[in-house]
């Protein structure tokens, strides 16, 4: 089996690519911008085929998907971090939008029939009522930012092209991803890399932190790709599923983990410039749907994945 995997170089994508590569015999395939390190692929590189492929190159990505002939596609590409999207909504909504178009475009050129999984977010749903918490599917979507938009649109323009053109896609809305080799603009990870430079010294013993009242739904990004590959082994096209625990976790939580398994004793210090603006103070999904379609549920505790961030960033940083 050919499978395709766009942003294989990302957080998510790399975590794709060593889940298929150990728990699949699919011969797998990634498109990555030309200039993307392969930091985050580290062995798995020489087990794949790596084709340098920008999604908003049209042509590249019609040539790309006319030699592959994938079976299955991930489209995992994009800009994924929501204070960017306010710095450059341009590029946040045309990469998204017009990266995700491109590939389905493609797909109907190369006369393909592969199954699809859209890689949405649950910032899609937005701020959202106390009652409709656990968010289901059903719930509207409210996007908040620039990013949640550009989610948006993706998610609807994959219901339409299986709607009109009957591409089989299935689309997913995944709450917060955890885990190793995640960008230090995410708050896990961010905590833990401020903590791992305090243990080396590099840094006062303060752990800088923004609103500890935020509550969200965290998922270790391994089981999330698990999901990803279960969503085309036994999701149904033209469905949207949620990917989350069901469980709610304080921002103040992860702070305090990490306070108490520091090495070096430090203090937790509220930055007024570390507080978002248009922010939804609380979001939980409801995994149901998703379970009863495919009996996938968590299965790394989310204590064990927030040692897993701070271990990965005791090794890296010197």
């Amino acid at each position: 089996m050919r499978v395709l995997v766009t942003g294989i170089t990302g957080f998510a994508g790399s975590h794709l690519a060593d889940f298929l590569l150990s728990q699949t015999s699919a011969e797998v395939y990634g498109f990555a911008r030309p200039n993307a390190s392969h930091a985050n692929l580290a062995s798995a590189v020489s087990k794949i085929r790596l084709i340098p492929c920008d999604m908003m190159d049209g042509s590249a990505v019609r040539d790309g998907l006319k030699n592959i002939r994938p079976e299955r596609i991930f489209h995992l590409a994009g800009q994924s971090w929501v204070p960017v999207s306010w710095q450059a909504p341009q590029d946040t909504l045309a990469t998204n939008i017009h990266g995700e178009l491109n590939l389905l475009e493609a797909v109907r050129a190369a006369g393909l029939d592969p199954l699809i999984h859209i890689a949405g977010s649950s910032e899609e749903y937005g701020s959202v009522l106390p009652q409709e918490i656990p968010i289901k599917e059903t719930a509207r979507l409210n996007p908040l930012n620039p990013y949640a938009l550009s989610k948006v649109v993706q998610d609807l323009l994959g219901l339409q092209y299986h709607d009109r053109y009957g591409l089989k896609i299935v689309r997913t809305r995944s709450f917060q991803h955890i885990g190793p080799r995640q960008r230090e603009t995410f708050v896990a990870s961010d905590f833990a890399k401020q903590i791992a430079e305090i243990e080396k010294g590099k840094r006062p013993p303060v752990l800088s932190v923004g609103n500890l009242d935020i509550v969200r739904d965290f998922t270790d990004v391994r089981d999330i790709v698990r999901a990803y590959w279960l969503c085309l082994d036994k999701g149904e096209a033209g469905e949207a599923y949620n990917i989350c625990t069901g469980t709610g976790r304080k921002i103040g939580d992860i702070a305090e983990f990490y306070r108490r398994h520091s090495r070096v004793k430090c203090e937790i210090r509220k930055e007024p410039q570390r507080h978002r603006s248009s922010e939804a103070a609380v979001m939980i999904g409801d995994r149901e749907k998703f379970k009863r379609q495919t009996g996938w549920t968590p299965a790394i505790p989310f204590e064990q994945a927030l040692t897993d961030v701070l271990n990965y960033w005791r090794e890296k940083i010197e």
